[in-house]
């Protein structure tokens, strides 16, 4: 099939992420398609809109965007992680030079608007290179079929995101809500509870959970966590059996059919309130091209053990909390933060009043030589929100170094993007060879179950100083060290 040039039918307008504000024109605003990597994609008619942008706005790039009407109609945004040079070699530079050849090859006719076939045991199906940069791109596909096939031919860095087929809501963070968590900020000290209470983390029990969910320990029989594979399903309802022992109320939330679906799960507020702090992990996972096995030890099997744990000890200490709060894990991250986008958008429907919101993702690798550490966001999310946990990090967990990582596009984006307070718990650039690897398991060099309990410590000491919490009657720290 041949494609023939055609007349574009917009302009996408791509921005840096941190440059999208309250005071952006309508013609920006009205058209929002999303972040994507660290830019935002704006769909317009007219690049005089960019005219109207405020001076300090850099100009970005205006992209045409052709779609015939028999042609490729799904975009996607497809990223290479913000990897460390140590995995950068010849082998993976190969992977995606390939890659790219596979998706334009030489042989194809040049037309106007760059457009490609990929072809897939001899099936052609249509795409188009729409947009490219040293480490992204936007890709136009026909259909369902040529975008999972696109999915399972991604460099093992790489992600394929899709741009949705109309605009989405625009929603900055207000005003309002950032002056509640500098409220926070303001107030932090260290607290001896606080401390008392994240201190009885358990890296025993925390190398047990991640056994389960990889079956390094043989008993689970889970092979996949993929969204699609049927090893996610008795990972989810293993994870919720966890989560209501350790006294949470819990429910799935399907999203998308054929797709695991997310686990909620809520501690209401002692005293009636209408916020809520939501933390957060994901629990889907993703192996190497052609293989089945998809353990997931790190990514993000970490960061739901994480979750998991601070749901235990919640249990074991009695706490209760003065703001209801939601330890949740997420399933489609893989595929383009699915099942956190469906979240995210339900609550803003419901007009739910989220206080903060902090994801954990990939928490267990360090370059075997280097000390143990925590990355923050750069770009994507709350600067305020982040520089709480800066200072928590700094307060309950000091054996950890603190830096910022340009890693984006974990699921707090998706709450970012309805306008909430989010951030991110990340290593640092991707330096883990295994990262989106069949051999993402625990037992390996640099994979540091200490490190997760350390940066498990910030997340639930953040949550416990933004929701606030009481001791059972008659508990004091003394008790609380009994318990550890």
């Amino acid at each position: 099939m041949i494609l023939n040039p055609a007349t574009p039918v917009a302009l996408l307008a791509i921005l840096r992420a941190s440059d999208v504000r309250p005071n952006f024109p309508p013609c920006l605003a009205n058209n929002f398609y999303g972040i994507f990597g660290q830019q935002s994609v704006f769909k317009i008619s007219d690049s005089a809109c960019l005219e109207l942008l405020p001076i300090s706005v850099d100009d970005g790039s205006v992209v045409p965007l052709f779609l015939p009407d028999d042609g490729p109609q799904q975009l996607f945004w497809i990223q290479e992680s913000a990897i460390d040079n140590s995995l950068r070699t010849p082998e993976y530079e190969a992977e995606v030079a390939n890659f790219i050849d596979w998706l334009v090859p030489e042989e194809r006719i040049t037309y106007p608007d760059g457009q490609a076939i990929l072809f897939e045991g001899g099936k052609p199906a249509t795409a188009s290179l729409v947009y490219r940069t040293a480490n992204s791109g936007l890709v136009a596909v026909a259909d369902q079929g040529a975008a999972d096939i696109l999915s399972t031919r991604l460099p093992r860095f790489w992600k394929a995101l899709p741009i949705p087929a109309s605009p989405v809501s625009y929603l900055p963070v207000p005003d309002t809500a950032i002056e509640r968590v500098r409220d926070i900020l303001v107030s932090l000290r260290f607290d001896a509870l606080v401390a008392g209470i994240v201190n009885g983390i358990s890296v025993e029990q925390m190398h047990k959970d991640i056994r389960y969910l990889t079956n390094e320990d043989g008993t689970s029989g889970i092979a996949s966590r993929h969204s699609f594979h049927h090893g996610s399903r008795i990972a989810a309802k293993w994870l919720k059996t966890q989560f209501e022992d350790a006294g949470a109320a819990c429910s799935f939330m399907p999203f998308l059919e054929g797709f695991a679906p997310n686990i909620i799960c809520r501690y209401d507020a002692k005293t009636e309130s209408s916020d809520t702090v939501l933390i957060s992990g994901h629990y889907d996972s993703r192996g190497s091209f052609g293989l089945e096995r998809a353990p997931g030890g790190n990514d993000d099997g970490s960061g739901t053990i994480s979750i998991l744990n601070i749901a235990r000890r919640i249990k074991q200490t009695g706490i209760t909390f003065r703001t209801n709060v939601e330890l949740v894990v997420f399933a489609g991250e893989e595929q383009g933060l699915l099942g956190s986008k469906a979240y995210a958008k339900e609550l803003r429907m419901r007009g739910a009043n989220i206080v903060l919101m902090v994801q954990a993702d990939m928490l267990a690798y360090h370059v075997p030589d280097e000390p143990p550490q925590l990355g923050l966001a750069r770009f994507i999310g709350t600067p305020e929100v982040t520089q709480l946990v800066a200072n928590i990090s700094a307060i309950y967990s000091p054996e950890l170094t603190v830096g910022f990582t340009v890693v984006c596009c974990s699921d707090h984006q998706s709450f970012h993007e309805q306008g909430y307070p989010a951030t991110h718990l990340f290593e640092r650039a991707v330096a883990d060879p295994m990262y989106h690897n069949s051999g993402d398991l625990s037992d390996r060099p640099g994979y540091d179950l200490n490190q997760v309990r350390s940066i498990c410590k910030v997340q639930f000491a953040t949550l416990l100083h933004a929701a606030g919490f009481d001791l059972p009657e008659g508990v004091n720290l003394e008790d609380l060290e009994e318990l550890d």
